[in-house]
């Protein structure tokens, strides 16, 4: 299969390999070779945390060990569960409301809660809970939305096929949509960990540690998309980072990260099952960027936020291997799947000596607890040259997030995105 996929080189189906503790690293390696390609595909999954993060979630040990992962990174027991994707959730945007006493700066409108105005909240840890207020009533929003959806899909929009073909809907006399399936997940997709770990990062490092710049300051920098750039690159420049292994940073990311699966693991959906969290973007971080103003770690406004659980882009400073201990501080057993990106020139995986340093990566990563993590081989600057001159490139493939894409097809601010992603040029 792994060599009709170097040939053959196809968008759809999309393909992964699970790697386990006790597969041979030739496997791993035989799939690095049809990476540095670049056409961004496998993705490659570690097949014990599946197994762990599916028996977490109720399912037996023979079901999870015959799940997988599937779309783009979520996990399911094959052929008895309906596990659906359900939308997609603006961690950053909720920052951006809780800065503003719960107005949106972009169109004027209360959409959140009154959690007082920035220049109230004295410290982070006031300003943090704000946030998880914020965090927990959008979060009750959007259950109550997808439960009336639910019951519509129940109602409205049965799957007679799909249910013959999912284990105990013909022995529950119920379709896959209302219940009948052994197994029902509801994943909400988390978006935005790199960039809402910087964002509070700047403000606890610059406002409320040094003190090098007040509150009405900031807030005046926001509105105003960063008039001043030395102030801008002190916060995208002299702030801890998500993605560099530093631990001020990855603190915070830890911190959301629990705080966003406590608001949503475990509760019931109308299916009999639960709500789940994953990470994953698909391309919503570059529409959720776009309906927001400049935010504190120095993006402005309109840019996308991080994609996954990867760092801001061009955030990560210090190599592939400090992302790798920067995103394993989070449990990823607990979601029902991560994304990690990550970019090398095509020189770094050019010879033998490359692909088994990105075994290694790999096994390191996975040692560590990491879900999944995918690649792009290709340098900034022939993308640049894609970009300008589309009927040269048609055939330049890349990864986008949970699949691959002909890079001249895509629109130019995800084409924009991909292209500020870090390119590593060594392990």
């Amino acid at each position: 299969m792994l060599d009709v996929i170097q040939e053959m080189r196809l968008l759809q189906p999309s393909t992964s390999i699970q790697v386990s503790v006790q597969n041979p690293d030739s496997f791993i390696k035989r799939a690095a070779k049809i990476i540095r390609t670049g056409f961004g595909q496998p993705s490659i999954f570690n097949t014990d945390v599946i197994v762990k993060e599916l028996m977490r979630q109720g399912k037996s040990l023979e079901d999870a060990r015959a799940g997988g992962s599937s779309g783009c990174v979520e996990v399911g027991a094959f052929g008895k569960e309906n596990y659906s994707l359900i939308g997609y959730f603006n961690l950053p945007k909720l920052l951006e409301l809780t800065l503003h006493d719960g107005l949106d700066p972009r169109t004027g409108k209360q959409l959140g809660l009154q959690t007082g105005r920035a220049e109230e909240l004295k410290d982070f840890e006031a300003l943090y809970a704000a946030f998880v207020k914020q965090l927990n009533y959008f979060i009750d929003i959007k259950l109550r939305g997808s439960q009336v959806i639910e019951r519509l899909y129940a109602a409205h929009m049965p799957c007679p096929f799909l249910s013959l073909l999912t284990e105990d809907c013909i022995s529950s006399g119920k379709d896959y949509h209302d219940g009948g399936a052994r197994y029902n997940t509801s994943y909400i997709q988390g978006v935005g960990l790199g960039s809402i770990t910087d964002m509070l990062s700047a403000i606890k490092t610059h406002v409320y540690e040094e003190q090098n710049l007040s509150m009405p300051q900031l807030m005046a920098a926001l509105a105003n998309n960063f008039t001043d750039e030395r102030l801008r690159l002190m916060l995208a420049n002299r702030t801890p980072r998500f993605g560099n292994d530093d631990q001020r940073a990855d603190e915070i990311a830890v911190r959301v990260f629990e705080s966003y699966w406590k608001a949503v693991d475990g509760r019931p959906n109308t299916r009999g099952g639960a709500y789940r969290i994953n990470m994953l973007p698909t391309t919503c971080h570059i529409y959720f960027g776009s309906v927001m103003l400049a935010s504190p770690d120095g993006r402005r406004s309109g840019m996308p936020l991080s994609e996954g659980i990867s760092p801001v882009q061009g955030a990560d400073r210090k190599g592939p291997t400090a992302v790798l201990k920067s995103v394993a501080k989070i449990e990823h057993w607990r979601t029902g799947g991560t994304l990690l990106n990550q970019k090398f020139t095509p020189q770094v995986l050019a010879d033998d000596t490359g692909l088994d340093s990105l075994v290694n990566l790999v096994r390191t990563y996975f040692s560590l607890g990491g879900h999944h993590i995918q690649f792009n081989v290709v340098d900034a600057e022939t993308l640049k040259e894609a970009q300008a001159d589309p009927q040269a490139h048609r055939d330049l493939i890349v990864r986008v997030a949970g699949y691959s894409d002909y890079f001249c097809d895509l629109g130019e601010s995800l084409q924009n995105e991909i292209i500020a992603r870090t390119a590593h040029e060594d392990f």
